[in-house]
């Protein structure tokens, strides 16, 4: 291991309080191109069993301070040439552990536009402001002393001009100072407000902005989905916004420390305010807000990726033939029947406003296609569909009715556009494509899935206003994740699901499936090594997680890695058995002694996972199955009404709360303070995406497009101990009064307002 590489490897160590020889072991084997998930999976003996994010935290944080490395050495470099590094501050540049630190501390030596300091220096002035920084000089003799610098030929007609050049000269010394700039960052960070009103000519607009109108919250609590709500209504015209800062506090204190043992108090004091006013103020409050932004994007990209792996690893229907609706009304219902490998057996398009043809063509199809379940596309006409469609079943007399489930759509236009659906479907027509892309997603929700941008898929918060690299990065992190924790089927995987396996990649992928259709199919993993350009260390990396049904091995189908088909054979010889023997015999299994075959490289916890494997060979993770129903009675929000009770599922998690689909076609929100009978922190601790759940209406607006809902039981009070009758759920949105106002000088806060209790007032 080189030595950036080993002082990486003890930092990272002790920011994520991990063992450092862990975390070496880990940066060595990712430095030898192994994946991540090959890494949590087959080399646990060398990370000391660390998890998948565990794992990925030390390869974001090993990242960082790999680039604040390189930084740090172009900086000291840029120093250096300009022949002013010190001792001093080379001592600073190696301790700085953050890049705003590094470039706090690179600002004074940074090449910059002609600014006033640099116009005083070229007209002579900063002998008179080093008197005033450094000498035992008062106000009085400072101005005495400024006489000595008046030229007309040099631009300084004044006394006044003098010290006001020599004062432009040390508001940018203090301005760059990285000690005071921090100071300033962090008394802001702590004691600044963010900000927000409507912008002029908006003020009675209703807008779902209109919370902001008048809004005022700490800057170091305000969480992420507010932050990029008002980023939001400022991209869209109708807020305007700033970071608030302590100003008062900040001159005083900036003063105090600028005129600390110094005598001229007067022209320092002058410097201080100048140097926050001109200089630090705008470029503090940038900072801050591109703090606020990377935070909000950090919290909202690890909600998305939270959901969208819950709904990547959604309960699969199975190898079940299905028939894939597709709503609407104009254009009509576009149908898909499908066989149990996906394959499409019919298509059509009916019209909901024909039902007696509707019936009769559903009939027809499920009876010749032998159809066990029938998915509907949760979009327009959704519940209007999935009336008829349940009538009809409940009406033809067929001994075994398909179950109807409803299934969101959400990504299925964007799939049946792509590329790769022409390729997959070829001579299908666009529209139909939808319709096939329901029905597989719920034969296999990750199959499908994997060939839609995440970012279509719906289940993100602001998702489009975030840091787009990070949210890419991070959501095809969660994708290839959730693909080899499941495992994949070579011989009927798309090239998409293919392409998310751990070493394979787009080009292999399609290598493969070429390589497949030309062969008929893989006989063995072991044959894979045939496939053009997929070598040794692909192989390595992808066989584990790769499934051969009814392979040449019986090991070919489970997750157990051909690295270890010897060892398992060691392990059915000792107890008289083949391998195929051995597998799913829990006697047997349960009978080896796993202290007998740790070795050198071979540790207990791959032996388990083994024995594990060994159980349940190619036991798929995922939930079982199980479809929601809606209310027939209830399909539209204006159905709805306070105190109704519903079963509905879960479509995203977001901060503040979980949105539930109950079949109105608008997701109601159930807040986190409505989520449980119990105080609940985060949403995730008791829902997940695709989560089953009953809800009761609390509030239903209109007029907004909003739903209350409420998961807490029926003789639960719904509002917070304490509260008053006017409160509602929905987070605070104005700033909160510093204590509750005493009995005697009570007087009703207007709506929107913050409880002392931080609950909102309506």
């Amino acid at each position: 291991m080189d030595s950036q590489l080993a002082q990486i490897a003890v930092a990272v160590a002790h920011e994520l309080a991990l063992n450092v020889r862990q975390v070496a072991s880990t940066l060595e084997l990712f430095a030898e191109g192994n994946t991540l998930p090959f890494v949590a999976r087959y080399r646990k003996e060398a990370t000391g069993g660390l998890d998948e994010t565990q794992l990925r935290a030390i390869q974001e944080r090993s990242e960082y301070l790999r680039e604040l490395g390189d930084r740090r050495a172009a900086i000291r470099k840029s120093i250096e040439e300009q022949n002013r590094m010190t001792p001093e501050l080379g001592a600073r540049l190696d301790a700085v552990t953050t890049k705003q630190a590094l470039e706090d501390l690179y600002l004074p030596f940074k090449p910059k536009r002609r600014t006033r300091a640099i116009i005083a220096r070229e007209r002579g002035l900063e002998p008179l402001a080093d008197m005033i920084w450094t000498e035992a000089m008062d106000d009085a003799a400072v101005t005495a002393h400024a006489v000595e610098f008046v030229s007309a030929e040099r631009e300084v007609p004044t006394t006044d001009d003098a010290l006001a050049g020599a004062r432009d000269i040390l508001s940018e010394r203090v301005a760059e100072d990285a000690d005071l700039r921090g100071w300033v960052r962090d008394l802001t960070r702590r004691k600044g407000s963010v900000t927000a009103r409507a912008v002029t000519g908006k003020e009675t607009d209703v807008s779902k902005f209109q919370d902001y109108y008048d809004f005022s919250e700490p800057l170091g609590g305000i969480p992420s989905h507010r932050v990029l709500a008002i980023r939001r209504g400022e991209a869209e015209g109708i807020l305007a916004w700033t970071v608030a800062a302590p100003v008062e506090e900040i001159h005083a204190g900036l003063s105090a420390r600028v005129m600390a043992g110094r005598r001229a108090t007067g022209q320092l004091d002058l410097v201080a305010r100048d140097a926050y006013k001109r200089l630090l103020a705008f470029s503090i409050e940038v900072e801050l807000r591109l703090e606020l932004k990377t935070r909000a994007d950090e919290e909202a990209i690890t909600i998305f990726g939270r959901n969208l792996e819950q709904l990547l690893l959604a309960a699969p229907a199975g190898e079940r033939i299905v028939i894939g609706l597709d709503p609407g009304f104009r254009t009509g219902v576009k149908v898909a029947a499908v066989s149990r490998t996906g394959s499409v057996l019919h298509t059509d398009a009916w019209m909901l406003h024909q039902p007696d043809r509707f019936t009769a063509s559903l009939v027809r199809l499920v009876t010749s296609s032998g159809a066990e379940l029938i998915a509907i596309g949760n979009g327009t006409a959704s519940r209007e569909t999935e009336a008829l469609v349940r009538e009809t079943m409940k009406d033809a007399g067929i001994a075994r009715p398909p179950q109807v489930v409803v299934v969101s759509e959400a990504g299925a236009s964007v799939y049946s556009a792509s590329e790769l659906a022409r390729d997959e479907l070829p001579g299908l027509d666009v529209s139909l494509r939808g319709a096939v892309s329901i029905a597989r997603r719920l034969q296999d929700p990750l199959a499908e899935l994997v060939k839609i941008d995440p970012k279509s898929i719906g289940v993100g918060q602001y998702q489009h206003d975030v840091d787009q690299r990070r949210l890419k990065k991070r959501l095809d992190d969660i994708v290839v994740s959730a693909v080899n924790r499941v495992g994949v089927e070579v011989n009927t995987a798309s090239v998409a699901l293919l392409a998310s396996v751990s070493g394979i990649g787009p080009v292999l992928a399609e290598n493969i499936v070429k390589t497949r259709d030309e062969r008929g199919g893989f006989a063995s993993r072991r044959a894979l090594l045939e496939v053009p350009r997929l070598g040794a260390k692909a192989f390595e990396q992808a066989a584990g997680f790769l499934r051969v049904r009814g392979g040449a091995h019986p090991l070919d189908a489970s997750a157990v890695h051909p690295e270890r088909y010897a060892l398992v054979e060691r392990m059915a010889k000792d107890v008289g058995a083949s391998i195929a023997e051995l597998i799913a015999d829990e006697t047997r299994v349960a009978s080896l002694d796993l202290a007998t075959y740790v070795s050198d490289d071979v540790g207990l916890p791959t032996l388990k996972d083994i024995l594990v494997e060994l159980g349940k060979p190619g036991r798929d993770p995922r939930a079982a199955f199980e479809a929601v129903v809606f209310r027939d009675d209830v399909t539209q929000p204006k159905d709805l009404h306070e105190g109704m009770e519903l079963d509905g599922v879960v479509t995203n998690i977001v901060a503040f709360g979980a949105f539930v689909d109950v079949g109105v076609h608008q997701d109601g929100l159930v807040h986190v303070s409505q989520l449980a009978d119990r105080y609940v922190s985060d949403p995730n601790q008791v829902v997940t995406v695709g989560q089953r759940v009953k809800v009761r209406v609390m509030a239903v607006d209109l007029p907004r497009n909003r739903i209350a809902l409420t998961m807490k039981s029926a003789t639960a009070d719904t509002r917070p101990k304490g509260a008053p009758d006017r409160w509602r759920p929905g987070g605070g949105t104005r700033a909160a009064p510093t204590a509750p106002p005493k009995p005697e000088s009570f007087t009703v806060p207007k709506p929107g307002a913050i409880a002392p209790n931080g609950m909102r007032f309506r």
